[in-house]
């Protein structure tokens, strides 16, 4: 979860590494640190507890000066957060500095190796032990800082994205990649490296995305180098083209990164349309199904695993999948998904969903399924990032970046490409009819007008939102393809305002739940006037009945729960399996005010990092 970046050229290091840590900054945000080549022949190390900005006053009148460096901005994964803790770690000796991002499963034993060695240890973290074996190799087998690190890697077990530089060596940067993202930048006599390309965009659009056992040899004076961990024998050097604007991580005027994310939804929705919902609805264009036809018609069964936010578009995408195609479709957490004993075969299509497409779990979930002769289909956000490129075929949601770290336009994407994939499936399977394509593929094309005028009540939901900004719990209801809806405002509460909520099924809160309700109980339930309608009304009486506060998401018109619920919201009607898209925003806008209120970052939650890159 941690963000790396280093850089090698003609400009001040420590520039282009700070502004690159700030890009990186919804990765991890507990400690910051850089280390630059010095003209004395010694690396400068500057490290502080906190943000990126507490480490630029940390350095105010330092050295930073130096054309070449490494830099880090750390979510805790092996101790606490502290100035001793953060990235980068040094050797014994100091001549070599390294920072990563993941995990090293083995730690234990080589640390106690290398202190049988006559080593010492400062800090608690599993990368330090990584960088004094690093440096115990070279000195033992009288070996260059490349050959060091490739023999050192091949001893660990785990997840790293890694660069290395040594202070006698100030014209090479080492980096390698397993199970963590990492991406080269290729610029005008300069390379950037970083777990991702938003630090990359403002220098060039030219990147290579490691493979996984990649290991890469960054020289000032040399074109970049790319070997294979394993073999030692070059790899190829893809160049890929970014797609993506400095623009794009910007706040463009919006006091958060989140509050603009929300407001780019109509956008984000058509971009993420575009050019798949053809002949006025009457064909939806997916070219991963299309080119993937067989697989369609012969599957037994959909798995889709998915973490988080994604999880929650996962189980609206089990609803629609199901109406549409008449196939099973079971839902997975992939961090479970492996550890339970799945039965998957080649008659199975395992479909995995990310924002990031770098998510542990999620990978790891796919490289089981593939084990076992699936068809793996990825649903993500990130053009080049490890799901694409490791998926059989997929759909990327084209939101563009989402900086905030609680996902919003990327879960309105998510459940808007799961809708077109039922869409073209059903198609291709014959099990949908043509009227139900174009009345719901009509009704998708507009959802982005649907979403602005739901944008509406922002100052409606601002004011609410006073209400409920001291309430110590929240219990959100729905029914059908809005169950999943709940989970999700739910969780958006929780991530950015720290207040307890739990997400049900309306009809099971009489299983248990219903034992909390009370006047100092908000109940948050959507009711959009659908097929189950009429059970939803019954649950607003059982809550109302016990003295608990309602706020209804309800269609116009909806007189009687505006005579039954405390406050209403009211979103456009469209076809039922459309409301989850709809109704998620006033959840959004909700969460997001009440944690503004409580004077919350709501870009960067305590304790979350955006893409979670470890187990």
């Amino acid at each position: 979860m941690c963000g790396i970046v280093g850089y090698m050229g003609k400009r001040n290091a420590y520039d282009v590494l700070i502004q690159g840590l700030k890009r990186l900054e919804y990765r991890g945000y507990d400690s910051a640190g850089i280390a630059l080549e010095g003209s004395d022949g010694r690396l400068r190390v500057y490290k502080a507890k906190g943000k990126v900005a507490d480490l630029e006053r940390a350095v105010e009148g330092q050295d930073i000066s130096g054309t070449m460096g490494i830099a880090h901005t750390r979510w805790a994964t092996h101790g606490v957060p502290n100035n001793v803790n953060a990235h980068p770690q040094c050797s014994q000796s100091g001549s070599i500095a390294l920072v990563h991002n993941g995990t090293i499963e083995n730690y234990g034993l080589l640390k106690t190796a290398l202190m049988q060695q006559g080593y010492t240890f400062k800090s608690e973290t599993d990368t330090e032990v990584l960088v004094q074996l690093i440096e115990y190799v070279k000195e033992t087998n009288h070996c260059n800082l490349f050959n060091a690190v490739r023999e050192s890697l091949r001893q660990i077990e785990g997840a790293y994205a890694i660069a290395v530089m040594e202070k006698d060596n100030p014209d090479t940067i080492v980096a390698a990649r397993k199970s963590s993202p990492l991406v080269v930048g290729i610029g005008e006599d300069e390379t950037i490296l970083a777990s991702d390309a938003t630090p990359i965009v403002a220098f060039t659009n030219k990147v290579v995305y490691l493979q996984d056992n990649e290991i890469a040899v960054i020289h000032r004076d040399r074109p970049l180098q790319v070997l294979s961990l394993e073999t030692n024998h070059p790899a190829p050097v893809d160049i890929k083209t970014l797609q993506m604007s400095v623009a794009q991580l910007e706040k463009g005027g919006y006091d958060t990164f989140m509050l603009k994310e929300i407001f780019e939804q109509p956008e984000t929705l058509r971009d993420c349309i575009r050019g798949r919902i053809v002949d006025d609805g009457a064909r939806v264009v997916l070219s991963g199904v299309l080119q993937n036809k067989q697989k369609f018609l012969d599957v037994n069964r959909i798995v889709i695993v998915a973490c988080g936010t994604s999880w929650h578009a996962a189980l609206i995408g089990k609803h629609i999948i199901q109406d549409m195609c008449k196939i099973p479709v079971e839902v997975e957490y992939a961090s479970e998904f492996r550890y339970s004993g799945p039965v998957i075969t080649d008659k199975d299509i395992v479909i995995a969903i990310s924002q990031s497409g770098e998510t542990a779990d999620t990978l790891a979930a796919i490289q089981l399924a593939k084990n076992k002769g699936a068809f793996v289909y990825g649903i993500c956000n990130v053009v080049g990032a490890s799901i694409p490129r490791n998926t059989d075929s997929g759909t990327y949601i084209h939101v563009g970046p989402e900086i905030g770290v609680a996902s919003t336009k990327a879960f309105t994407g998510q459940v808007t490409v799961l809708t077109l994939l039922a869409l073209c499936a059903g198609q291709v399977r014959g099990t949908v009819d043509a009227g139900t394509v174009r009345t719901v593929a009509q009704a998708l094309a507009r959802i982005p007008d649907t979403v602005r005028d739901v944008l509406k009540l922002d100052e409606e939901i601002q004011k609410l939102s006073r209400t409920f900004t001291y309430a110590h719990n929240f219990l959100y209801l729905g029914r059908g393809y809005n169950y999943p809806t709940a989970l999700e405002g739910a969780l958006k509460l929780k991530e950015i305002s720290y207040i307890h909520a739990e997400g049900y099924p309306a009809a099971e809160m009489k299983h248990g739940p219903i034992a909390l309700i009370d006047s100092e109980m908000p109940t948050i339930i959507i009711a959009p006037t659908d097929s189950l309608y009429d059970k939803v009304v019954n649950n607003v009486q059982q809550v109302k009945s016990r003295g608990g506060v309602v706020v209804a998401i309800v269609n116009p018109g909806n007189t009687a729960m505006q005579e039954m619920a405390d406050y209403c919201l009211e979103i456009p009607e469209v076809p039922e399996c459309l409301t989850p898209i709809v109704a998620s925003v006033p959840l959004q806008l909700l969460a997001y005010y009440i944690a503004k209120n409580k004077r919350r970052n709501v870009d960067q939650p305590r304790n979350l990092a955006k893409s979670v890159t470890v187990e």
